[in-house]
């Protein structure tokens, strides 16, 4: 859209940001009878914020295989005798949430994801999102069954790009338009709410009216400068998993008309990334940098030493905290170690041609490969872990094991199995920051909260810029599930109060 077409435009929402939260608070939107119109800051070939990047987990709560199967009838065209999906009831859902985050996740907003999430995942399918279950990700074959552990029954088929291609189908479908490379630089208001949105667009700035607008534009993990400010010295530094256009502007924006801020600004899902993956995500590349079976095997530092427990639980409950510890190692890399035994669990990440990886016949070939690390010190920690490993205990990579380690300064208490059996396998990896956890404060309706604590009027929030929800750690899936619950709540809550014209005035400043 040129600056006249968004000049002459008279949305009656906008949506700031154009990934799954953005796209979803646009549809509500749109079925709540609002006019929507979503701004973009990327290209057209850069769209989507950090959704193109994701590998398309989606948590939700369900009691059995009848739940699955309303979100995703075509399984039953399938035999599912050999799948034992369990359950992932609401109770099993808060209890991983309350765990993850040290009983500090906002119990409202908590409660809103935890509830809604079969709801919201059934919405998203009705959207034209397809799901399919995730076996080799999140269920192994064992003794000739699949058994799902972790929550993550279903995945997003075709992870992030599969999804947002077809929420933008949907969104074509009904007539939400789409301003590229217009980013928002203000918020624009009259008295005490929020009345529309300055943009740059094509180097002119543009004031666009709008009865409500919902902040969808992710956190601050792209910014540097925000990174060493908020989450810590050296993780400026960091690699970015995703979008390059998440600079924390939506946060900026807000903050500086009196926004309440939320939950933990010094923390953000983090994971292990390639150390040779370029600064930000690599569009062809996606996920695929990430490398998450560690529990597998080792993972050691520049001392050769290891420095957590690999096997604490599932990856998808270790993942995002574990990246940040690698920032903390010395030349802030590590490398995950692995024997032939474990080398059919290793998803496709380990498998792409762009991969640092080194493989040897011989574990003392192996430490002269691995660039940095005390050699010496390396073949000692694996000595000691092989000796230490309990052979007395059967693996089994769908449950927490209890096949650990006895007598080491840091315990593996569950998968340790010996790394004896060549060709053995490292990966050379660094941190991989994917998202910030602090944000705005929220009401249920997804209105953003004053510094005072009263409702913005005509302001709303969805979507990674949200804060409370998680802290110190994440479980894999919740990011999508979020985005997907609140975008659909903003979208219906603003279309509401555009439809009512002046709203509930309430003084925030």
């Amino acid at each position: 859209m040129t600056p006249t077409d968004l000049r002459q435009y008279r949305p009656d929402v906008i949506v700031v940001g154009a990934g799954n939260a953005a796209l979803c608070a646009a549809i509500s939107a749109k079925e709540n009878g609002a006019r929507p119109l979503i701004l973009e800051a990327a290209p057209f070939d850069e769209r989507g914020g950090n959704s193109h990047y994701t590998g398309g987990a989606f948590r939700f709560a369900y009691d059995g295989v009848e739940d699955l199967l309303e979100i995703c009838p075509a399984m039953a065209e399938e035999d599912l005798s050999q799948i034992d999906f369990g359950t992932y009831t609401e109770d099993q859902y808060f209890d991983d949430m309350f765990e993850l985050t040290q009983y500090r996740t906002d119990p409202e907003l908590c409660e809103i994801l935890v509830r809604s999430s079969k709801e919201t995942a059934k919405w998203v399918g009705q959207q034209g999102v397809k799901m399919w279950p995730g076996l080799g990700r999140q269920a192994y074959k064992v003794d000739g069954k699949f058994r799902f552990w972790g929550g993550l029954a279903l995945h997003i088929s075709g992870g992030g790009p599969e999804m947002l291609t077809a929420l933008y189908a949907r969104a074509e479908a009904l007539d939400i338009p789409i301003a590229y490379e217009t980013p928002a630089v203000e918020l624009l208001r009259e008295g005490d709410r929020v009345t529309g949105v300055a943009v740059m667009s094509e180097g002119e700035r543009v004031e666009i009216a709008a009865g409500a607008v919902i902040l969808a534009c992710g956190g601050f993990e792209s910014n540097p400068e925000m990174r060493a400010r908020y989450l810590g010295p050296g993780w400026d530094l960091a690699k970015v998993r995703g979008t390059r256009f998440n600079m924390g502007a939506g946060l900026r924006m807000a903050l500086a008309i009196g926004a309440r801020s939320h939950g933990n600004w010094s923390g953000c899902h983090s994971v292990a990334w390639d150390v040779n993956a370029p600064p930000y995500g690599d569009l062809a590349i996606g996920d695929q940098f990430q490398k998450h079976n560690y529990p597998f095997g080792i993972l050691v530092n520049a001392k050769g030493q290891r420095y957590v427990d690999e096997g604490a639980n599932f990856h998808s409950h270790t993942y995002a905290k574990y990246g940040g510890e690698i920032l903390k190692q010395p030349g802030m890399f590590a490398w995950q170690v692995f024997d032939e035994k474990t080398r059919h669990l290793l998803r496709g990440e380990y498998r792409i041609r762009r991969v640092t990886k080194v493989e040897s016949d011989t574990i003392e070939g192996l430490a002269e490969q691995l660039e940095g690390v005390d050699s010496e010190a390396f073949l000692r920690t694996v000595r000691d872990f092989n000796a230490a490993c309990r052979a007395d205990i059967p693996f089994d990579p769908n449950v927490l094991d209890g096949r650990r380690t006895e007598g080491l300064p840091v315990e593996k208490t569950n998968w340790a199995n010996p790394i004896d059996t060549p060709p053995f396998h490292a990966y050379h990896v660094t941190t991989g920051i994917t998202f910030t956890f602090g944000g705005l404060k929220v009401t249920a309706d997804s209105a953003v909260e004053s510094e005072f604590g009263a409702p913005i009027a005509g302001l709303y929030a969805a979507g990674e810029i949200v804060g409370g929800l998680f802290v110190h750690n994440y479980a894999s899936g919740t990011g999508l599930m979020s985005g997907a619950t609140f975008g659909r709540i903003a979208g219906r809550s603003a279309a509401r109060h555009a439809s009512a014209g002046q709203g509930e005035t309430r003084a925030f400043a």
